[in-house]
């Protein structure tokens, strides 16, 4: 079996600038660096068959080349306890455009839609018992986080693998965005 999710990779600089946020959140397991990506969807575990399925099909979607910029930061869920510390980006539409390419791509080929609104976000941490005032102080200090824009020209699938030390991503395959 393979649990698997598309994403897009931050660039290096990206993911530095995020791990300058990683602290003085009491409660937060915050994510390792190699583990900060952009999911477009999250697939679940499926077999080798489907799984080569999922990696051809992925290849026939065309979408162009885009600016995407880290802006903002939340968490989830809203109105209740938080469990997930969040960077947000922008612009959306261009994110929510070639996500909704890979749901209808994957429905097309028989796979469950995704049954949860897609929220694009970057996920710096988990939170356990986190006071809801230190994690207002941490927002409201660094509600201004902004990182300068990237080109995002290609898309990866991964597979990931749970272990008693977390999460390990592999890159399965990679599909390149068309220039604009």
């Amino acid at each position: 079996m393979y649990r698997l999710f598309v994403a897009i990779d931050l660039p290096s600089d990206i993911i530095a600038r995020l791990q300058g946020l990683c602290g003085g959140v009491p409660g937060a397991r915050w994510v390792q660096p190699e583990q900060m990506h952009l999911t477009l969807r999250f697939i679940g575990e499926v077999d080798g068959g489907i799984f080569q399925d999922i990696k051809e099909g992925l290849g026939s979607i065309k979408a162009p080349a885009f600016s995407l910029q880290v802006k903002g930061l939340g968490f989830f869920p809203p109105r209740k306890t938080p469990r997930v510390l969040w960077a947000g980006i922008a612009p959306v539409e261009q994110v929510s455009g070639l996500r909704n390419r890979i749901e209808n791509r994957l429905i097309g080929m028989g796979l469950e839609p995704e049954g949860r609104k897609y929220s694009p976000h970057i996920t710096l941490a988990r939170l356990h018992d986190t006071p809801l005032a230190r994690l207002g102080r941490f927002l409201a200090g660094n509600s201004l986080f902004a990182t300068e824009p990237f080109l995002v020209s290609e898309v990866h699938l991964y597979s990931s693998q749970l272990t008693a030390k977390g999460a390990f991503h592999t890159i399965e395959a990679s599909y390149s965005l068309q220039a604009g």
